[in-house]
């Protein structure tokens, strides 16, 4: 067991520096390339802080654990709005644009609702997976037209979040490095995280097998907090760096990601049948922690300390029922 233990901390590892250095690589890849921070944060950096929990997802379907797959998308998402938005909160109070709340928080909440209307028809097939994709790329143009006009959005808040600027700045900084550099940057990461993600699955299937307990679970815990914890950092540093709207961006954009970008690519890669005891518990859970940010978010304009407590908690009640759960 010690040993299965070290190698899923070190396919932690890998994927959170192969996502680090995916991301890194791709936004100064696309700056040499002349896109602008708006179009990075939509696209590049949207799909590159995604990678790590893809590679875990799709690598679980393909080796028979959809448990672990869809666990990860939706343990991925009540760790980012709970524990991470939580935690971001408690730090400093989280302002919030309502333009930006409605479109992204709504298309985030959109989502579970697809993935549960999923769940107890077709499941996650090709067709199903196809019709994610499309609608990611609906949102991308529909948000990118939007940032155009100067409403700032969730996707681009992550390249912003990513890259610990202020806003004001980012588009005036001339492109770092040379385009190779960013080449190798880019490469280097991916190979870590596919690395990352064959070993952490690997681990974690056989941590299951040993404790007796269903994929599912792994995945709702263990791999979803490792793969979130690139969001976890960035959005932490947002926070401390008193620039809160990138903090909630980060969330927002990320939760699109997790269903739309991985759970269409695990569809079309690797289709099956949505785990009962996710559509049956674990989506409504995420289903009411969205609309539980969304609604203090609202109310205030912001998530004070006392909104991010109230996430917080309930993130740690989540896993102690998941921790009895796997006690019995």
């Amino acid at each position: 067991m010690t040993g299965t233990i070290l190698l899923l901390l070190l396919g932690f590892v890998l994927l959170v520096g192969g996502g680090e250095l995916l991301v890194r690589g791709a936004v100064r890849l696309a700056e040499r390339l002349g896109l602008s921070p708006m179009l990075i944060g939509l696209t590049i950096v949207g799909m590159g802080t995604s990678m790590p929990e893809l590679a875990a997802s799709v690598q679980a379907a393909l080796a028979g654990s959809p448990g672990i797959a869809l666990g990860n998308i939706v343990g991925s998402n009540l760790a980012n709005i709970l524990l991470i938005l939580g935690t971001a909160a408690l730090i400093a109070p989280v302002m919030v644009k309502r333009s930006v709340l409605w479109r992204d928080g709504l298309v985030g909440l959109g989502g579970v609702l697809l993935l549960m209307v999923a769940g107890r028809t077709f499941g996650l097939v090709t067709f199903t997976g196809i019709a994610f994709i499309g609608v990611l790329a609906v949102y991308i143009w529909l948000a990118f037209r939007q940032e155009k006009t100067g409403v700032h959005g969730a996707a681009a808040d992550r390249a912003l979040a990513v890259e610990g600027a202020d806003p004001a700045l980012l588009p005036h900084e001339q492109p770092s490095g040379t385009l190779w550099t960013a080449i190798l940057l880019f490469l280097a990461g991916m190979a870590l995280i596919v690395a990352g993600g064959t070993v952490l699955i690997d681990a974690a299937v056989d941590i299951a097998s040993q404790l007796g307990v269903s994929d599912t679970v792994i995945g709702l815990t263990i791999v979803a907090a490792g793969t979130s914890f690139p969001e976890l950092v960035t959005t932490v540093i947002a926070a401390i760096r008193k620039q809160s709207d990138l903090a909630l961006g980060n969330v927002l954009g990320s939760n699109i990601y997790n269903i739309f970008f991985i759970g269409g690519v695990t569809g079309i890669v690797a289709p099956g049948p949505i785990p009962a005891s996710i559509v049956g518990f674990d989506l409504w859970v995420l289903l009411a922690a969205s609309l539980a940010a969304i609604l203090f978010a609202y109310t205030g304009g912001r998530l004070g300390r006392r909104e991010g407590a109230a996430l917080l908690a309930s993130y740690v009640l989540f896993i102690v029922f998941t921790a009895d759960l796997i006690r019995f």
